[in-house]
């Protein structure tokens, strides 16, 4: 799998929210140009010496072939991450942070993308929602981006580890129960299953914010 960090206004314009939210858009693109070019470069440097060795360990540790061989993170002037959900090849991470601290959270937008391939290629039959599925996803990149002892030779400085103290913390209940059965696993898919059949339980509390 390789990363680009592409500037792509089209795509970043598909999620503003209102009318006025695309015109400020567009006057911070024609403002921010050279700044979002220098993120770019910045971000792609910085991505480039981990990439391999990154994309190998997800592989290697979920089991499953990444979806795209090629991905492109978006670079945006104010959305400040956004998965994907639809298959495609594209995420989005703005231009404000330090080219290596963005590190980690591009991972953990990569992996959401994956593990909703996964679940839904490989586990349509077990009808989880959206919203289900995009909980165990998070709950499964704050593990893969910290439990493991390969992943923390990517981002050495970073010291949060598994952390509760996000935007989510509908998640937070679910996230604590299913971090014994990541570090137990005897495979990837034993801990879908058991997020599978966890998230379950918590349907109803479970909010995107």
């Amino acid at each position: 799998m390789e990363l680009h960090f592409i500037i792509d206004k089209k795509y970043d314009l598909r999620f503003a929210q209102n009318v006025n939210a695309k015109q400020k858009m567009e006057k911070q693109y024609r403002k921010g140009k050279s700044v979002l070019l220098y993120s770019v470069c910045e971000y792609q440097k910085a991505w480039d010496e981990i990439n391999h060795l990154f994309s190998r360990y997800i592989e290697q540790t979920i089991g499953y072939a990444w979806a795209h061989e090629k991905y492109y993170c978006v670079v945006s002037p104010v959305h400040q991450g956004i998965s994907n959900w639809d298959g495609s090849d594209r995420i989005i991470r703005w231009w404000k942070e330090n080219p290596y601290a963005i590190c980690r959270i591009t991972a953990h937008e990569l992996i959401l993308h994956h593990y909703f391939y996964i679940v839904r290629k490989f586990y349509s039959d077990v009808n989880l929602t959206d919203k289900q599925i995009w909980a165990l996803a998070e709950i499964a990149a704050f593990a893969l981006t910290s439990l493991t002892p390969q992943v923390k030779k990517f981002w050495p400085w970073d010291t949060d580890g598994y952390y509760t103290n996000h935007n989510y913390q509908s998640i937070v209940q679910l996230q604590n129960k299913l971090k014994n059965p990541f570090l137990k696993r005897n495979s990837f898919d034993e801990y879908i299953q058991t997020g599978i059949r966890l998230v379950k339980k918590y349907k109803h509390s479970i909010k995107f914010n």
